[in-house]
């Protein structure tokens, strides 16, 4: 099993905790990161693009001019394609992006990225991160005395004021045992967790 150090609020550490390799040692599966991270970004997209083709465009119901004897290549429409203001060939229409993947997939993921920012030190415990309120200011110094700047926080229950506290700052975002994910995992340089959460990750993934 994996130990790590355990910090508190002022970047002093008071301790160390044994992480479960069900969830921080398991083979890192790097196929099954880059499917997680397409999935995500495939499931994001709107997919709300559209054009019109030749059938949908106004006007063109009248012949241009006779098919013989103009000089001119034979028109049926002033809305084909090759017209200005005719439709688009092959437009692009609102579709659906997202795929599935298979849960056990999904959570081998989930595990090779905890994995590797253990292997890789940036994976951060704290013993605690409690706010008396709502202040940006308590989470900068919190961060300055970790030496960390992009991170994501990973909180567990009743710590709205904590997330409150990181919401203003850049390239910091907060997230719950529960709504972790591959690409945000991998998009911050340092996952920063309580103990608490720690073991809810483990209650959840194991």
């Amino acid at each position: 099993m994996a130990n790590v150090s355990v910090y508190n609020m002022e970047g002093n550490e008071v301790g160390t905790l044994e992480l479960s390799d069900a969830v921080f040692g398991v083979e890192i599966k790097e196929n099954l990161v880059h499917q997680a991270v397409v999935q995500y970004l495939a499931n994001n997209r709107q997919g709300t693009q559209k054009a019109k083709t030749r059938s949908e465009v106004s006007g063109g119901g009248a012949k241009p001019w006779r098919q013989k004897g103009t000089g001119h290549a034979r028109q049926g429409s002033t809305r084909a394609p090759q017209w200005t203001g005719g439709g688009m060939v092959f437009a692009p229409v609102p579709r659906d992006y997202s795929f599935k993947m298979n849960k056990k997939e999904k959570r081998a993921a989930l595990k090779s990225v905890l994995t590797d920012k253990v292997q890789e030190n940036k994976f951060l415990v704290l013993d605690e991160l409690k706010f008396d309120a709502p202040k940006t200011k308590d989470m900068k110094k919190v961060l300055d005395a970790l030496k960390v700047e992009k991170a994501l926080i990973i909180v567990g229950k009743d710590s709205d004021n904590a997330v409150i506290s990181a919401r203003n700052l850049a390239g910091v975002a907060t997230a719950s045992p529960e709504t972790i994910n591959v690409f945000d995992l991998l998009k911050y340089n340092t996952v920063i967790a309580t103990k608490s959460s720690v073991a809810a990750i483990e209650e959840v993934y194991a």
